[in-house]
């Protein structure tokens, strides 16, 4: 039976709760806004099906990736759109040609960030862009399984706990599954999130962490309401500062277990950042994406795309993006 003893054994990705067949174990939010699973002992048969797709509880090795790139989407609008050069968008749009389904992080009515699904080109805006805060993954497992077994192309993207826990959900590998975790400092607190909507004006009709008016490398975030625009480059915005300080992140993100190809991603997707230094004609300030192909299918169907590759070593793209391989500090007061 899951018993969380302390906060930084729970990465929260919520496949206990899912793979439950008694439905007894149920999230909660703590004093900060994280979820975490309660098992209700009068119902649960200790059948041990929680523990068993815990990925905290077993831990993949790290793995070698095979091949790094830095690369763009050709479309300037998509990739505007982006956080960083807009690959996701490709490699979903592939999946959707295919008669598939993408899986991705999005914002609800609420401003919370769920992940849900979708099946059509349109669909995929909602998945563009970070969102620098957990997201809620609800039934999001069981639907890609369900989605599998019927022989649908899938797509899930996540944070790497949320594809290590999709992995040990699923019990198996699916040749029809594309995994593509991002490079996480860490996941910020929803809690605070939304003490800091609760001081623009509402109605908010629009959130992005990642507005590249002020250019890709000095981002800002936007948040528009029906009267009103907030917009802040990150390093003057009071949310982004604390998170990027490490301030109100999940407990378990300090000690991450899931980076160096730990979650078992096919691709890794994140900003191409020191490339000013290390490849300067392929900056130019509008958005760069790292990417990092795991394993063989991964590479050839990223060969197949069109996203300007152009390869490159890890060691420099970890040189300027450190949280590929090692998690950020608890903070010191």
């Amino acid at each position: 039976m899951i018993s969380i003893k302390d906060k930084k054994d729970c990465c929260g990705c919520s496949a206990c709760v899912q793979t439950c067949p008694k439905h007894c174990i149920k999230l909660a939010e703590d004093a900060e806004g994280f979820l975490y699973p309660t098992a209700y002992n009068d119902a649960c048969v200790k059948c041990g099906k929680c523990d068993s797709v815990c990925p905290m509880l077993l831990l993949n090795e790290p793995q070698e990736p095979m091949v790094t790139y830095a690369a763009t989407n050709p479309n300037e609008y998509v990739r505007s759109q982006s956080s960083s050069g807009g690959i996701f968008s490709i490699l979903a749009e592939y999946v959707i040609r295919q008669g598939g389904v993408v899986f991705g992080a999005a914002f609800n009515d609420n401003w919370e960030v769920v992940h849900s699904y979708t099946e059509s080109f349109e669909g995929l805006a909602k998945f563009r862009g970070s969102k620098y805060v957990q997201s809620q993954i609800g039934d999001s497992f069981s639907n890609a399984e369900r989605f599998l077994k019927e022989g649908r192309f899938v797509l899930f993207s996540g944070t790497p706990c949320q594809i290590a826990g999709l992995k040990r959900y699923l019990r198996k590998e699916y040749d029809n599954l594309l995994a593509v975790d991002c490079v996480c400092h860490g996941v910020p607190s929803p809690g605070i999130f939304r003490d800091y909507l609760g001081s623009v004006s509402r109605p908010i009709t629009k959130v992005n962490f990642r507005d590249k008016r002020t250019g890709w490398k000095h981002y800002s975030i936007t948040v528009k309401s029906e009267s009103s625009e907030l917009s802040e480059v990150y390093h003057n915005n009071e949310y982004m500062q604390g998170f990027l300080s490490n301030l109100y992140l999940r407990p378990s993100c300090y000690d991450c277990h899931f980076r160096e190809g730990g979650s078992g991603s096919d691709i890794t997707l994140g900003d191409y950042w020191g490339i000013d230094k290390i490849k300067p004609e392929l900056d130019d300030d509008k958005g760069l994406s790292l990417v990092i192909a795991n394993n063989k299918p991964a590479n050839d169907l990223l060969i197949a795309i069109d996203g300007n590759l152009t390869e490159m070593q890890l060691s420099d793209a970890i040189k300027y993006n450190p949280s590929i391989t090692t998690s950020v500090s608890i903070p010191k007061f």
